[in-house]
């Protein structure tokens, strides 16, 4: 079972203020536990939103909009993706997880469990996905 941790936005993290050095090892520390458990797939901090854009689809067509986006509490700053064998193990990791922008700051993470494709159902559509996945690894 595969699971994003996302960390949520702030206005801080979307200004490009970069996490103190504290913060960075307790973050190191608990990616290397992620690394050595055998559970770790993926991690990065995102850059903040006035760097991307959004693509918005309606009637056949496609609108891009340049960021900086105002609503932070819809904005990723970071993930981490594990590979765990149940959501409680997932809940423990993420129970775990370094608060996002320091002990005394807010912040919030949101868990949510992917889609694997044996979630879908059996097409050659999905065998093209799994060719895909397959020439990945």
């Amino acid at each position: 079972m595969r699971f994003m941790i996302m960390v949520k936005a702030t206005k801080d993290s979307e200004a490009g203020k970069m996490p103190a050095e504290e913060l960075i090892a307790s973050m190191a520390t608990y990616h290397e536990a992620l690394q050595k458990a055998g559970v770790l797939l993926d991690a990065s901090g995102l850059q903040p939103s006035s760097k991307g854009w959004r693509v918005r689809y309606a009637n056949g067509e496609r609108t891009v909009t340049d960021g900086p986006f105002a609503e932070t509490k819809e904005l990723v700053a970071g993930y981490t993706v594990i590979q765990v064998r149940s959501r409680e193990e997932a809940m423990e990791w993420a129970r775990r997880f370094p608060a996002p922008f320091g002990e005394q700051a807010a912040g919030e993470i949101e868990v949510r469990q992917m889609y694997d494709l044996d979630d879908f159902e059996p097409g050659s559509s999905m065998d093209r996905f799994r060719n895909i996945e397959g020439a990945n690894h």
